[in-house]
């Protein structure tokens, strides 16, 4: 194995607002609070200890609700470990969350989860007086269900149907023999499809809601690594954070705090999401719909429920787990029951992240590190050679397809197709024509500009028909780039974003999950392309 890096602006598939993180832009400064890197986390470990001197922190409580939720798998001595030492005060959690995605979804899943294992070693190493616990938390209470219901494999979208609504985690596995079925006649029969069998069965058809299948499967990729698993839909958890969720009801904070910090971001980046007034949703079997303040009364959206301002209250008081925090809301409930010191996710992730702090500032409550997961392209042998073979480099494959076809084809084309000199030649021709031009009238000075941008026209068209040509007369080369590209791009996407990790499980077998270990840096900060 080898492990190659290029910087994440150079793949042109993250937003100015990454890279400008990543580059450290002074106009970011205040949308977070200590940087991702050693000296970072120092002072970030010195914030926390300060917040829980002054506040009580529910470690207990956070120990009770993780044994509970596990109390029907079987786990490593290492989870169970770290699941008890979260009672210490000098322990700390490292998180990245995820949706609930059928089968780990797209391949970055396993990423996020990686990132997060690798970092808390290197912090182990770093302060020894501290310890430091990986955290996966499942998206268990989103209803964005067309998001998680497939994944991809061998080109094929594998999906999962079913009737139910509301939170997916709360969903029934019902359905799931038919998904199994689909996917187990595309796999082999080899020892390692076998795996990714019983994987899939064990998970799916032994488990009654998804909750339950995804902490099954992710135990089973990552319990030997310390992974604590985390449902955040549980209703003593959902106690500790009800004064915020009533501060949201009647105060709307974070609808005033997110739109001051959208308003100043706005200026300069793309907004990722947008506050509402109340930023809760009302949560039942089945039911996971918004809460709206009208004409003095909350309401359930798309359903009959009001409710007073006192009964909602009171609803709070005695059904805390009815209310569910929207995008803007959940990172405020995961590091206010959390002793955690950093936050990974994916572009998308951090970009909304940053819109937060404001809202954090105002509650108190410590602002995580901000850490760009690791992004990986998977790349064998042979097709690193064949990219060689082709003289393409590990930057200008990422280059977008028509624009690294026209690139290639003029380096090894025998003519040149570049008519920048034939340009500059009648640009500098035009010269002593317009100077003639200024001494007559109007007609002839608009005559010579038009016939300048006549003749600047044709030397285009000409190039790309001579482009054009060279192209059919380099088909074969221009396939060959196509080809390898493709592979390393499905649908023209990063491979991270579009397959799923079965696909390499099934060439590399238990060395998979181990290279990702061995290959990953959470603190490096740059694409890795691993050769295999």
């Amino acid at each position: 194995m080898k492990v190659h890096h290029i910087h994440y602006r150079t793949t042109g598939y993250f937003s100015k607002l990454i890279c400008d993180y990543l580059g450290k832009d002074p106009s970011l400064s205040d949308f977070y609070e200590n940087t991702p890197n050693i000296e970072g986390f120092k002072k970030q470990i010195e914030l926390k200890q300060a917040e829980e001197n002054v506040s009580e922190f529910p470690r207990d409580l956070l120990v009770a609700a993780l044994k509970s939720q596990y109390k029907n798998l079987n786990i490593s001595e290492n989870t169970a470990l770290n699941i008890e030492v979260l009672k210490d005060k000098n322990t700390y959690t490292i998180t990245t969350g995820h949706q609930l995605n059928i089968f780990t979804g797209p391949m970055y899943f396993l990423y996020k989860i990686v990132s997060v294992i690798n970092l808390t070693k290197q912090l182990k190493k770093e302060f020894p007086a501290q310890k430091f616990v990986p955290i996966y938390w499942m998206a268990t209470e989103d209803h964005d269900f067309e998001e998680i219901n497939y994944f991809n494999f061998k080109n094929k979208k594998i999906q999962w149907k079913t009737d139910d609504s509301g939170a997916v985690g709360r969903l029934n596995t019902d359905g799931f023999e038919a998904v199994f079925n689909e996917f187990s006649q595309l796999l082999n029969n080899s020892e390692n499809a076998d795996y990714l069998r019983n994987l899939f069965k064990n998970a799916y058809l032994k488990h009654s809601s998804l909750t339950e299948a995804t902490r099954y499967l992710v135990n089973e990729l990552f319990t030997d690594y310390g992974l604590v698993v985390i449902d955040g839909d549980y209703p003593e958890l959902k106690q500790h954070f009800a004064p915020i969720v009533k501060d949201e009801l009647l105060s709307n904070i974070s609808f005033q705090q997110v739109s001051k910090s959208n308003d100043l971001l706005g200026e300069k980046y793309k907004i990722q999401v947008n506050p509402r007034e109340i930023n809760l949703f009302y949560l039942e079997n089945g039911l996971r719909e918004r809460i709206i303040f009208e004409n003095d009364m909350f309401k359930i959206n798309g359903t009959s429920r009001t409710f007073s301002k006192d009964e909602i209250l009171e609803e709070l008081q005695n059904f805390p787990e009815r209310f569910s925090p929207n995008v803007i809301m959940r990172p405020l409930y995961q590091e206010a029951i959390l002793p955690n010191l950093a936050y990974i996710g994916g572009g998308g992730e951090i970009a909304y992240w940053f819109q937060l702090k404001k809202y954090f500032e105002v509650l108190k409550i410590p602002f995580p590190i901000l850490l760009l997961r690791n992004s990986v392209m998977m790349m064998s042998s042979k097709q690193f050679k064949k990219m060689t073979k082709l003289n393409i480099s590990l930057d200008e494959i990422f280059i977008k397809q028509e624009s690294l076809i026209n690139k290639k084809v003029k380096e090894i084309s025998e003519v040149a197709i570049d008519f920048t000199n034939q340009k500059l030649f009648l640009q500098q021709q035009f010269i002593t024509l317009k100077e003639l031009a200024n001494k007559t009238d109007k007609s002839f000075e608009g005559a010579v500009f038009a016939q300048e941008k006549k003749q600047l026209n044709g030397l285009d068209k000409l190039e790309k028909r001579l482009l054009k040509a060279q192209k059919r007369k380099l088909a074969n080369e221009i396939e060959r780039l196509k080809l390898i590209q493709n592979e390393l791009f499905p649908n023209q996407s990063l491979q991270e974003r579009t397959c799923n990790f079965s696909e390499y499980y099934l060439k590399l077998g238990s060395n998979f999950i181990p290279m990702l270990f061995e290959a990953l840096k959470p603190l490096k900060q740059q694409f890795a392309i691993i050769e295999y």
